[in-house]
């Protein structure tokens, strides 16, 4: 089995870390760069960026930010905010990152997530995922930061990004995001049911045992957090400790 892995997740807003609510009440947490070394030195699996404002505000990816993370941070780093084509993934991956993760775009030009699998490696591609629960089990994709619902179903969405080569899919639940109530143990179990990549659970962890129940409950292969560990509630170190005690295998 594959060892789980745990995220940090750092949104990025004008140059700042910031965490919100379900993607509303944002406040500043920090500067990413600083962020990123404090989770490297904590035994961070990987460490993903998001630029959370960029496809809303239609422009590119932060690769100065990037750059400065990737001299600095020797765990693999995921970059995803305004990466609109397959330059916009060769100038990331040239920044220092080691994988994309497209949302918006890939919703609206899936042909995006194929060029990229196809030039770069499926590897390189990860495909976000924004998803709210409108009936019982039947999700529906939204994209620019929870903003748009595509009214596209969420299974559907999850088997075409496989076929289409990506390599990884980050789960986030729109209801679940920023509330701390845990992770969205019903959506997470439905997605990794039907598809044969890895998935990321992201939104509302909590608690520490939110992280073992996750890994227990579903097939996630790794779990991210934002809130927790900014506002140093917990550190990724006694998350893996906690998971391990629970008979979890982790990195």
């Amino acid at each position: 089995m594959l060892a789980k892995r745990i995220i940090p997740c750092l949104d990025v807003r004008n140059g700042k870390v910031v965490k919100g609510v379900n993607f509303e009440g944002i406040r500043d947490v920090g500067d990413p760069v600083e962020c990123a070394k404090e989770y490297n030195k904590q035994g961070a699996d990987e460490i993903v960026f998001y630029d959370i404002t960029a496809s809303f505000e239609g422009r590119g990816v932060f690769l100065d930010v990037v750059r400065e993370t990737a001299k600095k941070v020797f765990v693999p780093l995921t970059v995803g905010g305004g990466i609109k084509t397959v330059d916009d993934i060769r100038e990331t991956l040239r920044a220092g990152a080691d994988k994309v993760s497209v949302n918006s775009q890939a919703v609206k030009n899936p042909q995006l997530i194929k060029d990229g699998a196809d030039i770069f490696g499926s590897q390189c591609i990860c495909v976000g995922i924004d998803a709210k629960k409108i009936a019982d089990h039947k999700w529906t994709v939204y994209i620019n930061g929870g903003r748009v619902d595509m009214n596209i179903d969420l299974i559907d969405w999850v088997h075409q990004i496989e076929q289409l080569g990506a390599g990884e899919i980050c789960l986030n639940s729109i209801d679940a995001d920023g509330t701390k109530n845990g992770f969205d143990i019903e959506m997470l179990k439905a997605v990794c049911d039907n598809c044969n990549i890895p998935v990321i659970a992201s939104g509302g962890a909590g608690k520490i045992d939110d992280f073992s129940e996750v890994f227990e409950k579903t097939g996630a292969t790794a779990a991210l957090a934002a809130s927790l560990f900014h506002f140093k509630e917990l550190t990724v170190q006694e998350v893996k400790s906690y998971c391990r005690n629970k008979g979890v295998t982790v990195r």
